[in-house]
């Protein structure tokens, strides 16, 4: 396989870190080359956030989101940060007030909702083992900007949802939006005395994931609700301690994420500046290495120091597993955006062996492992990202409009090189380092 040279040496150089200084020996090349092949070959390990389990888990770790939003976002002198920042503490401190909580908080919404008369007859025929509080909320509206369940129904232990057929657009959607983890009940109004396999398919068509199996059938008479409502009236009974527990870390979970994608706008503008910097270092021990397997090596190891400063900024402390990952994605990098560039840099390179053009060869390499170093620094930030805890689909829309981004960017680097090499020679003047400036 043509990339596996530069994928060996990429993980090579993070096993290599901040070891490596001055020349480097082809004997250290090879052992790098081999290191990293070793490393590769042992399989991939899955990155997992280590999110806790406990409240008081859970509280800890939110109450760190909120050091790390002070580092990345000051409130000295801003006003509008301040006031982010109250109002993210007096979310957390919501939740932990609610602790120790012995009331079950039953909420029931919808778009269309049975008469109020009948709040005094749900609360009876639920028969909860527990204290209860039911929400009955005004209709859900038929249109929402984004679709959020109202917090007072996330915060719910068991959510029953109203609906009546045949359903309507706007019920699937506030259904498709509904919290992760919550226990949720459909309470179906259906003029058809009993169940049809005819009614049982037509929900089963429409409704998303698995909530096909949460149906409660109802006629809509106040005598049946009692029996239509025994399956909530059981889970309340079996489940109704443990519901408790599994609200308030529901909840805290979904804090967390909410923050950490927050943290990640954040993360982004600082990465930038680290991103900057570390090119230029990339393109300047490229341009003064000889040998191309060097050239890869220099590039992995200043990769490997600008992804320890990556998981300082991410706070995510760095295992085996994650380094494994990190040389993965780094190898996927160089395969996507770098395969026509590692044989381009080795046909130069000969350029440079044999003494011809040696300055023009190696500045286009540098130039080279400038750019892969900020596609590195991308897909990385992906990695980081997804081990702290941000959740998929938020990753997902905030990493949507990238791609093509980075395409745009890497065709107007790859036909502009002499505007990208005076960016380039700029930088190095402000160094007070004129190699560069003779290529010009």
């Amino acid at each position: 396989m043509p990339w596996m040279p530069a994928a060996l040496v990429l993980a090579g150089g993070l096993l290599l870190g901040d070891s490596l200084h001055g020349s480097v020996s082809g004997a250290v090349v090879v052992a790098a080359a081999a290191g990293g092949l070793w490393w590769l070959s042992r399989g991939r390990a899955s990155i997992q956030p280590r999110l806790p389990s406990s409240w008081n888990g859970w509280i800890e770790r939110c109450e760190g989101l909120l050091n790390q939003f002070e580092q990345l976002q000051p409130t000295e002198n801003d006003p509008a940060a301040s006031a982010e920042q109250e109002g993210r503490r007096q979310r957390l401190q919501q939740l932990r007030d609610r602790q120790p909580r012995q009331q079950l908080q039953v909420g029931l919404a919808g778009v269309s909702l049975p008469p109020a008369s009948l709040q005094p007859e749900l609360i009876r025929a639920l028969r909860a083992p527990l204290p209860l509080c039911l929400h009955w909320g005004h209709p859900l509206p038929s249109h929402s900007p984004d679709w959020r369940w109202p917090l007072l129904f996330q915060q719910c232990d068991l959510l029953l949802v109203h609906l009546e057929t045949p359903l309507r657009a706007a019920d699937l959607r506030w259904l498709e939006s509904l919290p992760a983890g919550q226990a949720v009940s459909l309470l179906v109004t259906s003029s058809q005395p009993a169940p049809t396999a005819e009614l049982d398919q037509e929900l089963r068509a429409q409704l998303p994931g698995t909530l096909a199996d949460q149906v409660i059938l109802w006629s809509g008479e106040e005598e049946q609700l009692g029996s239509a409502l025994e399956p909530c009236s059981r889970l309340l009974r079996v489940r109704g301690r443990s519901l408790l527990l599994q609200t308030e870390l529901r909840c805290l979970e979904t804090l967390h994420a909410e923050w950490q994608t927050s943290l990640e706008s954040l993360r982004r503008g600082r990465l930038d500046g680290l991103v900057r910097r570390t090119q230029w270092l990339v393109a300047a021990g490229v341009f003064a290495a000889p040998m191309p397997s060097v050239d890869l090596l220099v590039l992995a190891v200043a990769n490997g120091l600008m992804l320890r400063e990556m998981a300082e900024l991410w706070d995510c402390p760095w295992q085996l597993a994650q380094l494994r990952e990190a040389a993965t994605e780094l190898a996927k990098a160089a395969l996507a955006l770098g395969v026509t560039e590692w044989t381009s840099q080795a046909l130069l390179s000969a350029m440079r062996l044999e003494g011809t053009t040696w300055l023009v060869g190696g500045a286009l390499q540098a130039l080279s492992a400038a750019y892969l170093t900020r596609v590195v620094a991308h897909a990385m930030a992906d990695v980081l990202a997804l081990s702290s805890g941000v959740p998929e689909p938020d990753l997902q829309m905030l990493r949507q409009q990238a791609p093509l981004l980075v395409a745009r960017a890497a065709e107007a680097e790859r036909l502009d090189w002499k505007g990208f090499l005076s960016q380039g020679q700029a930088w190095w003047r402000s160094q007070g380092t004129p190699g560069l400036e003779a290529a010009g």
